[in-house]
This record gives structure tokens, C-alpha cells and sequence, in this order.
């Protein structure tokens, strides 16, 4: 029973750090509205992985964990920004490593 909601909580971790990734790029400097369209769209899917790998195993709850991370420690250093199309072939990466093949994130055309 502790194991369970020990899991929840990591959750709800990962939803509260994804969600305040997502309120600091929209207050922040100025980006595209093609930008936050797509964070918004990682974002859902990252939710959605979230949810569905609480009672998954250890190794597929670290694959959803990097992932968050990943995404969320973009914003966190102006110095090493990255696009947010990056963003999405890392997460659709370990989207197809957890087998998730109806989760993958179009990738968007670059101009």
C-alpha cells in the first residue's frame, strides 16, 4: 500500500513540474505561438505516459521520469535552450521505447 502511493506521489511530482514548465514558458520571454502549441502538445503526452505508467515497472516509470525532466530542465538555463522540436524526438523516442506507438508526437516540418 505504501509502494502504491509512493508511486502517486512521483506522479504528482512529475504532473506539478511538467505544469510549472508550462506556466514559466507562457509568462517568459516571448515565444512563438508555434512553440507553446507544441510544448502544450509534449506536455499532453507526457501527462497521458504519466498517468498510465503508475502501476507500470520501475524501468518504464524512469523512462516516463527522464523524459519530464528532460523537458523540464530545457527551460531552465537560457544558455542551453534548445528548440522545441528537439523536445519531441527525445520524447518520442522513449515514447516508442515504452511501446506507446498511438503516442508519438507528429514532428513538426522545420523551415
Amino acid at each position: 500500500m505504501v509502494e502504491r502511493r509512493s508511486f502517486r506521489h512521483e506522479s504528482d511530482v512529475l504532473l506539478r513540474q511538467l505544469d510549472g514548465h508550462l506556466a514559466r514558458l507562457q509568462a517568459g520571454e516571448p515565444q512563438s505561438s508555434h512553440e507553446i502549441a507544441l510544448f502544450e502538445r509534449i506536455a499532453a503526452h507526457l501527462r497521458q505516459l504519466i498517468r498510465e505508467t503508475v502501476r507500470a515497472s520501475a524501468v518504464d516509470r524512469a523512462r516516463v521520469r527522464a523524459a519530464v525532466h528532460y523537458v523540464v530542465m530545457r527551460g531552465r538555463d537560457a544558455r542551453h535552450a534548445r528548440p522545441a522540436h528537439v523536445d519531441v524526438w527525445v520524447v518520442n523516442d522513449i515514447i516508442r521505447d515504452l511501446g506507446r506507438l498511438d503516442l508519438l508526437i507528429p514532428e513538426p516540418a522545420l523551415s
